[in-house]
């Protein structure tokens, strides 16, 4: 076997740009004077997913669905053998990563969506963003888990990978392209999104603008009840 490239750029900008964009929007949930990030990092999340399932059937050999169509079982399945250190090695993503990706994909969905409510519609949404949110996080912390598990099991750096693009596989397994342009497009849009959100942030009134909401986001309710949760 050789070093291969199996993971284009666009898939690992998303793994790392979404991670990044849950672990910020989780820890300045109940932060004051940190609702302008929160919602920033939630809505950016919401327009990842959405590159994501483009990008799904879209992208390169292992980035697209049909690549690891697994049924729950034998993620589950995946999962243990992990554990128990006889799991097989795969070139893309294994069974049990399969799920994370699906299952992080609709919880990411949920928790956009709700806290998008809870923002307009009021705090009924509140329990079901926070249930959301936490669901996502436990699913985060198991991928974890089998990553360092699979990574000593299969004597590779998971994580190394997808920063590089790089496993071990035969010649026949690596794909063609890094997908370059795709990859500027992304960033492209993020740097747009990013642009337009603190464009429209408003610090007096507490609220943010966007030109595809019919009505500002009120965000100062937002730290409001954070501040009396943590009382």
């Amino acid at each position: 076997m050789k070093s291969i490239l199996v993971w284009d750029i666009p898939t690992r900008l998303f793994h790392w740009l979404f991670a990044l964009s849950f672990v910020v929007a989780y820890v300045t949930a109940e932060a004051d004077g940190w609702a302008a990030v929160h919602v920033f990092s939630g809505l950016l999340m919401l327009g990842l997913i959405v590159c994501r399932l483009i990008w799904g059937f879209a992208g390169s050999r292992y980035a697209r669905f049909s690549s690891f169509l697994f049924s729950p079982v034998a993620g589950f399945r995946y999962l243990l053998d992990t554990l128990q250190g006889k799991a097989e090695r795969h070139v893309g993503h294994n069974p049990a990563g399969s799920w994370a990706i699906y299952l992080l994909l609709l919880l990411g969905i949920g928790i956009s969506v709700s806290g998008l409510a809870l923002l307009t519609a009021g705090e009924q949404f509140e329990d079901i963003h926070e249930v959301l949110a936490n669901g996502a996080l436990a699913v985060v912390v198991v991928h974890i888990v089998g990553v360092i598990a699979a990574s000593f099991l299969h004597r590779e750096n998971l994580p190394r990978a997808m920063l590089t693009g790089y496993k071990e596989g035969d010649e026949s397994q690596a794909i063609r392209s890094s997908r370059p342009v795709s990859a500027i497009m992304l960033l492209a849009l993020v740097a747009a999104f990013s642009l337009v959100y603190w464009k429209g942030w408003d610090a007096q009134t507490q609220s943010v603008t966007l030109p595809f909401l019919s009505q500002p986001l009120a965000l100062g309710e937002h730290d409001a009840k954070g501040e009396g949760h943590d009382d």
